[in-house]
């Protein structure tokens, strides 16, 4: 593992740790390159508060601070700017117009809700067994990458489905399918296997395999000691290699 580009920052209320602390722990651990990717803002309805991503206010000081890390360590590692994001359809052209101003060298696919998320609340790391939900989740996703903006998609197995294997299967044969044929990496998530979540879900990764998708680790990194974990990585690839999929992509930018 040369590259992790999933790190999180203290702006999106559930991490810890300065960036700083972060460019130190992927020194140390070797990485020629570390990417930060903060949960992005949204320019929700007034009224409308996401207390899981930073602010449309807190995005300048987000920039500043991973511009100044980057000029600050050149020649030790390569540190890339992005942003994690959701692809909500009423404000995505709006999200766009605010990431304008700012050098944002990639954004994540990381859905966490449907629709909107105001207008439907349902996390999709609940347990849920509708097939209807299912669908829409893997829909919303394929209409993401359709734009093109995506350098890859994190833990795309994050939607905890208890329904039949075979509904699973067929839904997730179609996301995997499309993202093969753009050429576009899902992400072996190695927060999930460090909290022990539902993700990696070997059943996707035997779709994943069967489909031909490329494969990128992300540390999806709350806490410095995050960024490089080596026992996740030594089992995400024995997953990997168990359910047959390609070796992971080592670095994308």
């Amino acid at each position: 593992m040369k590259a992790n580009y999933h790190t999180h920052t203290w702006r999106c209320h559930h991490a810890i740790g300065t960036e700083r602390a972060y460019v130190e722990e992927a020194v140390r651990a070797g990485l020629q390159t570390l990417g930060f990717a903060d949960h992005a803002p949204y320019p929700y309805p007034a009224g409308y508060v996401a207390t899981y991503k930073m602010l449309p206010a807190q995005l300048e000081g987000y920039v500043d601070t991973v511009l100044d890390l980057k000029r600050e360590y050149k020649g030790q590692i390569e540190i890339r700017l992005g942003l994690e994001a959701e692809y909500f359809p009423a404000m995505w052209e709006g999200f766009l117009r605010l990431l304008e101003p700012y050098p944002i060298e990639y954004l994540l696919l990381g859905q966490h809700f449907l629709e909107n998320e105001y207008d439907d609340p349902f996390y999709c790391g609940k347990r849920t067994d509708s097939p209807e939900r299912l669908h829409r989740y893997c829909s919303q996703c394929i209409e993401a990458l359709k734009t093109g903006k995506f350098l890859y998609f994190a833990h795309p197995d994050l939607l905890f489905f208890t329904g039949a294997d075979a509904v699973y299967e067929k839904e997730m044969t179609r996301l995997c399918r499309f993202c093969r044929e753009r050429d576009i990496p899902v992400e072996m998530n190695l927060l999930g296997i460090i909290r022990n979540r539902h993700y990696p879900n070997p059943l996707f990764w035997k779709i994943a395999a069967r489909e031909g998708n490329r494969v990128v680790m992300g540390s999806d990194a709350h806490q410095p000691e995050g960024v490089f974990v080596q026992d996740a990585v030594r089992k995400a690839e024995r997953l990997l290699e168990a359910c047959g999929c390609n070796r992971p992509v080592e670095r994308l930018l």
